[in-house]
């Protein structure tokens, strides 16, 4: 800084004139500081891995296929898609003010540490590990402040929502993919709207899991940190993140549901008789 006493006033001029707009906050770069994006580039594995092995465990269909169909669902799914599409959305609805709070916050220490479990524990690969440790930090936190912190933390991250709204959308494609694997002819909306009726049976069973993967992944978080971490989420520049975010990713995942099904229904349907 010392060398701008050798630059000519007229110039330091300009350069404070312009500096502001040099500064505006983008979206991207809001989106790429914060942990998003490297759990957004997870979702098309967790979604492929989910109706993959939802169509193993039904006994259905033989391994092979399903194999196949997790491949279609994997493809259909652009990561890339999703980030510009949050994108989109904090462009659109947050205000320049709102996305430089939230790039400030997520370039403090604390939110690099907190970022780094999210990330960590957002891999397919870590569920295993969230199952089997479910039931020991359960007893471990029963009572403790930071299981009475869940439902503050639920509430600003929208993480049950999140997580329902994706589960059915999971639910969505393992059933559609079956239906397309049927003989029976069984249209996409009532599939739709039979999922969406178990919508409240799933949010207690999707609950737990979600407060499992809250303690697993929060563990090596102190008390002060997690703290100032809600205080973020429920601050309106985190509360207007949170909610573009969520929305943007249940959109992005649920929009090619319905092609999933039709790249299915063409890839299993069988050949006409007399074919070559």
């Amino acid at each position: 800084m010392k060398l701008v006493t050798l630059v000519k006033p007229l110039l330091v001029a300009g350069l404070l004139v312009a500096s502001p707009a040099m500064a505006a906050p983008d979206a991207r770069k809001v989106l790429a500081v914060s942990p998003i994006d490297d759990i957004v580039a997870q979702y098309p594995a967790m979604m492929s891995q989910g109706i993959r092995e939802g169509l193993k465990r039904s006994g259905q269909m033989p391994p092979m296929v399903a194999e196949t169909i997790g491949h279609v669902v994997s493809s259909s799914f652009s990561a890339a898609q999703i980030e510009q599409q949050i994108v989109e959305g904090l462009e659109e609805r947050l205000s320049d003010k709102q996305l430089e709070a939230v790039g400030e916050w997520y370039e403090t220490p604390v939110a690099r540490k907190i970022s780094a479990a999210e990330i960590a524990a957002s891999a397919p690969s870590a569920w295993q590990n969230i199952q089997a440790r479910a039931p020991e930090l359960n007893r471990k936190y029963k009572g403790t402040d930071r299981a009475r912190m869940f439902d503050r933390f639920d509430r600003a991250s929208r993480a049950t929502e999140s997580a329902v709204d994706t589960t059915i959308a999971v639910q969505l494609g393992l059933a559609t993919a079956m239906a397309a694997f049927s003989s029976d002819s069984v249209h996409y909306d009532q599939l739709k709207q039979g999922i969406e009726d178990q919508r409240s049976m799933l949010r207690g069973v999707v609950g737990q899991q979600v407060y499992d993967s809250y303690l697993y992944t929060y563990e090596g978080i102190g008390a002060q940190e997690m703290n100032l971490y809600l205080d973020f989420l429920e601050s309106p520049a985190g509360t207007a993140f949170s909610k573009v975010v969520t929305e943007s990713i249940q959109q992005a995942i649920t929009d090619p549901i319905e092609s999933v099904g039709a790249q299915l229904a063409r890839f299993l349907s069988p050949a006409p008789k007399g074919s070559q």
